[in-house]
């Protein structure tokens, strides 16, 4: 079988060429633009609630709508909220029916919208956990009757014209699929495909596919390997792309961004949703950002790769076998290195984090913001600052916060003897070229980083470090001590123009590999950086989460730096957040909450915000917030506790998977939740308020 491959090219954005599937009069694939849908919350049987949200979802940019079906009498409904949606002027935004359990609930929707979506997990199988070693024959008689169970939608799509989205969830696999592949990408690729066989059995190609989890790692694997494995077999169906459950406010769109953006930047993806647990129309502004982002580059330039290939997955979606495989996460193996007492890079420790000050003259004030911020759980564990002279980088060393390793970031220009009076803990930061005298530099600098015990913070690009080239053979000969290496984002600009920051820094854990180097890597998201750059907030989070948290998914990064905020402890914050996002580092609660729907049982996002309030101080704690059973006991998988809507008023708390209390009454909830994670010993008492 040939190596498995999932992309044209992993160093820049060559779109994947999918068919178009019509949604009613919307284009999904082929060459039309990433189109950005949502859901409604409403109960479906309130008709004009639903349609006000349609409504309201359309008015804002949404191209599609989707509503959920969790019964006939739901489905039915949708004629109506189709006929009203049409007559106030929306007839050209197609609905979608999402349907879980009940094939009867499916056959009803699909007379009345343009698109179906099942949930392979779901339709016409189960998840008990139950644990049984299936024979091939119990397996293959298992798939003869889901072909039964979905063949009578399969065909009376296509007798309609109707659309079908083969969903996947992390959370919801069927025990069949659990027990022969596990809880893991292939699992949910498998799940998915079984159903997709088919449909094309019986002539049916209007489909459109979604690997969704709330974790974006394995969402990612997840997509990659579907992709690899649709190529295989001549398959080339649109993609829909999402991270389930991501949460809200920045928690939720950075979740999102690192799992969509980084698939987007490799050219997979056809239309996203934004899933969070606000109200439908706050995911617009973010999926609309993503997507101008990713068509900005696909405008740029690039129906073919740097080696000639179109958008068709090729020998580039493969790293080497020695550093990534992008089907699984392994970290990057680096070199051990103490920049100061307490501050570490290695192996078996998360990323550090950098946070840029503009100058030496500001650091007084942003020592003082750091102070009043009180950022015990996010403490300030290096400050760059840029550095011209011995006089300023004497004067930055005494202006330090207590506890901060110092990056002086030094002119291009600078000579070693320049610098000589660091002191030990500070990492100087240089950009170096593949010129000779870079080679000398890059030597007289290592050698005084070595005596003082600091560090040099190689900036540079990997064509400075091509094999032949003498900034390689110096940094071969020179080995890792005492040396990290990042980006020179303007120099690497200029060398491969058409490539993402993701592949420039792609390419240069590459040539580290290639020439034996396991120095450190420092992710810096700088203005250089940055995709369709606005001048606003949202635009920055969503560049620092997609370049950041597709590398960190990579298992590449052991320090990253977000230097496009202009308020350092702002950018200190987003910094760490990525990092929780990204799975790579625990400084809070992480909460696991799924967007509202018709199939809700508790108004998700007031409660979301009370255990929060409740909760939101135990480091290390992963808590989900369901509104009903669908995905609930799947995706709360690796989560430690869950709170599961299981009936009107009432809450199932769950410890992993495990439901431990059922039916609880929602007023209580809350404090036996607090009670439930106090038993496993995962509860400390909140800090004492500040005072003024």
């Amino acid at each position: 079988m040939p190596p498995l491959s999932y992309a044209a090219s992993r160093l820049q954005t060559i779109r994947r060429r999918s068919r178009e599937v019509r949604v009613g009069p919307v284009g999904i694939g082929g060459a039309n633009p990433v189109r950005v849908q949502s859901m409604t919350t409403s109960d479906t049987q309130d008709v004009e609630a639903t349609v006000r949200q349609a409504i309201a979802l359309a008015e804002v940019g949404c191209e599609i709508v989707r509503v959920t079906a969790p019964n006939v009498q739901a489905a039915r409904c949708l004629r109506a909220i189709r006929e009203k949606f049409a007559a106030a002027g929306f007839g050209h935004v197609p609905l979608v029916a999402d349907i879980h359990f009940l094939p009867s609930a499916a056959m009803e929707a699909v007379e009345h919208v343009e698109k179906v979506r099942i949930n392979p997990g779901n339709y016409a199988d189960k998840k008990k956990f139950a644990v049984k070693e299936y024979s091939d024959h119990e397996y293959d008689a298992e798939l003869e009757r889901i072909h039964t169970a979905v063949t009578p939608l399969i065909l009376r799509c296509k007798e309609l014209g109707r659309a079908m989205r083969i969903g996947t969830n992390h959370g919801s696999l069927s025990d069949r699929i659990m027990n022969r592949y596990g809880d893991t990408p292939l699992g949910m690729v498998e799940s998915a495909l079984e159903f997709l066989r088919i449909c094309r059995g019986h002539g049916f190609h209007d489909i459109v596919l979604s690997m969704k989890s709330s974790n974006p790692k394995v969402m990612i694997q997840a997509y990659r390997l579907l992709v690899a494995r649709m190529d295989q077999e001549g398959m080339d169906y649109p993609l829909h792309l999402g991270v389930t459950e991501a949460g809200d406010g920045e928690d939720g769109r950075i979740k999102s961004a690192i799992g969509i953006g980084s698939l987007l930047m490799d050219g997979l993806g056809d239309t996203i949703r934004v899933s969070l647990t606000e109200d439908s129309v706050y995911e617009i502004p973010v999926a609309q950002a993503l997507a101008r982002k990713a068509m900005s580059l696909w405008s740029a330039g690039a129906e073919q790769g740097e080696d000639g290939r179109n958008g068709k997955p090729g020998s580039e979606g493969r790293r080497g076998p020695d550093l990534v495989d992008p089907y699984s996460y392994t970290k990057r193996e680096v070199a051990a290195l103490e920049l100061a007492p307490g501050a570490a890079i290695g192996p078996e420790l998360p990323p550090r984090v950098v946070t840029r000050v503009g100058s030496v003259a500001e650091l007084a004030e942003a020592a003082g913001a750091f102070a009043r911020a009180r950022l015990a759980d996010t403490p300030v564990e290096g400050l760059l600052v840029p550095v011209d002279s011995a006089a300023a980088l004497a004067e930055a060393q005494r202006g330090l916060p207590p506890g901060a390793v110092l990056f002086a970031e030094l002119p291009r220009s600078a000579a070693p003897e320049d610098f000589c009076a660091a002191q030990p803990g500070v990492v100087l930061v240089r950009a170096f070229g593949d010129e000779v005298k870079d080679a000398e530099a890059l030597a007289g600098f290592a050698k005084q980083a070595r005596a003082r015990g600091g560090a040099l913070a190689l900036a540079t690009t990997p064509e400075a470090l091509a094999t032949a080239s003498p900034l390689a053979a110096a940094l071969r000969q020179l080995g890792d001590e005492r040396l990290l290496v990042t980006l020179d984002d303007t120099a690497a600009r200029a060398a491969a123009p058409a490539r993402h920051a993701i592949g420039h820094y792609r390419a240069l854990a590459e040539a580290l590999h290639v020439l034996g180097s396991r120095a450190p890597l420092w992710i810096r998201n700088t203005a250089a950086t940055q995709v369709a750059p606005a001048p606003d907030f949202l635009s920055r989070l969503l560049d620092g989460s997609v370049l950041s948290g597709a590398l960190l998914c990579d298992g590449l990064g052991d320090l990253v730096s977000v230097e496009t905020e202009p308020d350092p402890v702002r950018s200190l914050k987003l910094t760490y957040n990525i990092l929780q996002g990204a799975g790579t580092r625990s400084v809070k609660t992480e909460f696991v909450a799924c967007p509202s729907c018709g199939r809700t049982l508790f108004d998700l996002q007031t409660t979301t915000q009370r255990i929060r309030a409740r909760t939101g101080h135990l480091k290390g704690v992963k808590i989900a917030i369901m509104g009903c059973i669908v995905n609930g006991p799947g995706e709360m998988a690796d989560a430690d506790f869950g709170y599961v809507g299981g009936a009107p008023g009432k809450i199932n708390l769950y410890v992993g998977k495990t439901c431990v209390q059922y039916n609880i009454p929602q007023a209580e909830a809350d404090d036996r939740l607090v009670a439930l994670i106090r038993e496993h010993g995962k509860w400390v008492e909140p800090p004492a308020p500040v005072t003024a």
